[in-house]
């Protein structure tokens, strides 16, 4: 079984190692859905696969360092493209069964992440 919970978070960012003509080298902002995906097996009792507050308590702390931020001053996003984005949320998040990260950055753009 997957389940996922998505976040909201508003940012701003360039991606500073673009040829300087490339517009999302210069700053600007986005509504992020983030999708944190876990998978495992049903808990007989409970009925979950995990209970959604945990992935809350776990992510929770990762969205007050990102919303509403300039992602380039955070230690590690530097280059905040999505991609990297994925694998640094997937580095500090501590969840049992994480499978997936999936960041769109806008309706028609994003990316997920597995784990390496």
């Amino acid at each position: 079984m997957e389940i996922h919970k998505i976040f909201s978070v508003e940012a701003a960012r360039s991606l500073p190692n673009l040829p300087e003509d490339h517009p999302c080298k210069r700053i600007h902002g986005h509504s992020f859905k983030i999708k944190i995906s876990v998978r495992g097996q049903v808990n007989k009792k409970t009925g979950f696969v995990i209970d959604f507050s945990e992935i809350d308590r776990s992510f929770n702390p990762i969205l007050k360092q990102i919303d509403h931020q300039y992602l380039n001053d955070i230690k590690g996003l530097e280059n905040p493209s999505s991609e990297n984005m994925c694998k640094w949320i997937w580095e500090k998040l501590s969840l049992p069964g994480l499978y997936k990260i999936t960041i769109q950055e806008t309706d028609t753009t994003g990316c997920s992440y597995k784990g390496d």
